[in-house]
């Protein structure tokens, strides 16, 4: 990302900086090309430019290819050579898996400066096992997604106006919220390619990169690495890469998964299968969203749902079909409540669904996600599940077309626009 595109991410920026200059290594996770990296950038000029005397500031990128470091004591003596003898020295560290043993190095930082270390990382199994093995609670990870739509309006430099349906352009032409957010649905928010200007040809390279870049380097190489030989069938990873793009939203089981592929000729079980979805889980191309069963009040080991982290992935994979909208809502709808800090679930009660079940300090709300509700039986398919619950906890439908009673049954009807913007809670 140039520059000129290094646009304030407010919310991770105060994410980032809510441990500054504790002993906690602040751990900057997501998926490639997200905006991590400019996120760095941003915690880097935001400390750059209180301008007190006697700190340093060192950054660099492991993953350049002018970048000198390739041992983990190379690591460590390149910024001990850098510490301030005066003040604090902030250490930011990109991609830092790519030196073998750099988790001892970044320890020894932690113990032996005086200093306030920033990393970023591509594959959850930084944390989830290394990171963690040597750092025993010693860090905070920052959650990054591709742009929520607040984002990706103000990388389009647009502002919507409260209760408003359309805005004006800065090259002053109207521009209805509707439109935007379709191509949003369409083209997702990877910032690098975030403006309205994008075309499909320019939107299905770059997404190539991403998704190559994602598949072998965070993927099958990176399983190499770990000497564990889980992921060893590249055909077989984008056969399940297809599946569950198809899929998003709906219940799975590992089981159904690969009897659906031996179906269609592949050769696989379903161990081989559920180590692919991890794969997939810890290099955040998917999220696993279990499912809540609310009458017994416990978390459910079967039929999760994945969401795959950026629509335009999704896009690219499945030709840019405009249609589907539907799921693609319940997918946007997932990512921004992730993007809002709070923990989502599919919810369960006896026989009936609950699209989401999401909780965030304290407060609890069933949503429902529909592209429309036009016709009555839509209506009562949409609203069923969620007056058949019967607890005090906030229930709201997210729809996309249509105007509708603003409260039915106690369950708000909130349009898309709104849940987006924030205009909801």
């Amino acid at each position: 990302m140039s520059e000129a595109k290094l646009i304030n991410r407010q919310l991770y920026l105060n994410r980032a900086l809510m441990f500054r200059d504790t002993d906690l290594i602040k751990v900057i996770t997501g998926v490639r090309r997200c905006g991590k990296s400019s996120l760095l950038k941003l915690i880097h000029s935001t400390i750059e430019a209180e301008a007190i005397k006697g700190r340093v500031i060192a950054l660099i990128n492991l993953e350049s290819k002018s970048c000198p470091i390739k041992t983990e004591d190379e690591l460590y003596h390149y910024f001990r050579n850098k510490i301030s003898q005066t003040g604090r020295t902030y250490i930011f560290i990109d991609e830092p898996q790519r030196i073998e043993g750099w988790q001892t190095a970044v320890n020894a930082m932690r113990v032996d400066f005086d200093c306030d270390i920033y990393l970023t990382g591509s594959n959850a199994y930084l944390l989830s096992s290394e990171l963690s093995t040597y750092l025993s609670g010693r860090y905070v990870e920052v959650k990054m997604l591709p742009l929520a739509l607040c984002e990706y309006l103000d990388f389009c430099k647009l502002s919507f106006d409260e209760g408003s349906s359309a805005t004006i352009s800065a090259e002053g032409k109207p521009i209805l919220f509707d439109e935007v957010f379709k191509r949003y649905l369409t083209y997702g928010g990877m910032p690098a390619i975030a403006t309205l200007a994008t075309t499909q040809e320019e939107h299905s390279t770059y997404m190539a990169g991403v998704y190559d870049a994602v598949m072998t380097r965070d993927i099958m190489n990176r399983e190499r690495q770990k000497n564990q030989s889980k992921i060893t069938n590249p055909m077989l990873l984008e056969r399940i890469v297809s599946f569950l793009g198809d899929n998003v939203g709906n219940q799975l089981s590992i089981n159904s998964v690969a009897n659906t592929l031996v179906s269609s000729g592949a050769k696989t079980t379903n161990k081989t299968v559920d180590s692919y979805v991890t794969a997939l889980n810890e290099a955040y191309l998917f999220y696993k969203a279990e499912r809540y069963d609310l009458h017994g009040k416990a978390i459910l080991s079967t039929y999760p749902k994945e969401y795959i982290v950026d629509l335009g992935i999704r896009a690219y994979l499945n030709g840019y079909r405009s249609t589907d909208f539907g799921r693609l809502l319940e997918n946007a709808v997932y990512l921004q409540l992730l993007y809002k800090g709070w923990r989502v679930h599919g919810g369960k009660l006896y026989n009936k669904e609950i699209d989401f079940v999401a909780i965030k300090d304290g407060r609890i709300v069933y949503i429902q996600v529909t592209d429309e509700m036009f016709s009555e039986s839509t209506r009562q398919r949409e609203l069923a599940p969620l007056q058949s619950i019967k607890d005090a906890h906030e229930k709201i439908v997210v729809v996309r077309q249509g105007s509708y009673e603003a409260d039915i049954d106690g369950i708000k009807i909130v349009s898309a626009r709104d849940f987006f913007l924030d205009a909801w809670s």
